[in-house]
């Protein structure tokens, strides 16, 4: 883990005050995501995974987020495909 203080970089103290205020704040490079400046629970949350279990958190939040949109497709009134219907598809009839 690195460690940046704030009164050595002013450029970062605004983001920072924003990150310990509950903002996640995006470091973007050529608009391309970099890095970012996450509030303090989180960051040591994070850092106390190890690399297995972030990977493992970070599919439980995929599969979260894919539940809540198929919850909310459905609440919307899109059709639903029949799980025998999708069973045949892929074979497993």
């Amino acid at each position: 883990m690195s460690e940046l203080a704030v009164e050595n970089t002013p450029g970062v103290a605004a983001p920072a005050h924003e990150a310990a205020r509950g903002q996640v704040i995006r470091i973007t490079e050529q608009g391309e995501l970099i890095a970012a400046i996450v509030p303090p629970a989180i960051a040591a949350m994070l850092e106390r995974l190890s690399p297995d279990d972030l990977t493992e958190l970070l599919e439980d939040f995929a599969d979260a987020a894919a539940a809540r949109e198929a919850r909310a497709s459905i609440e919307a009134g899109e059709p639903v495909i029949p799980w025998e219907e999708v069973k045949a598809e892929v074979g497993l009839s």
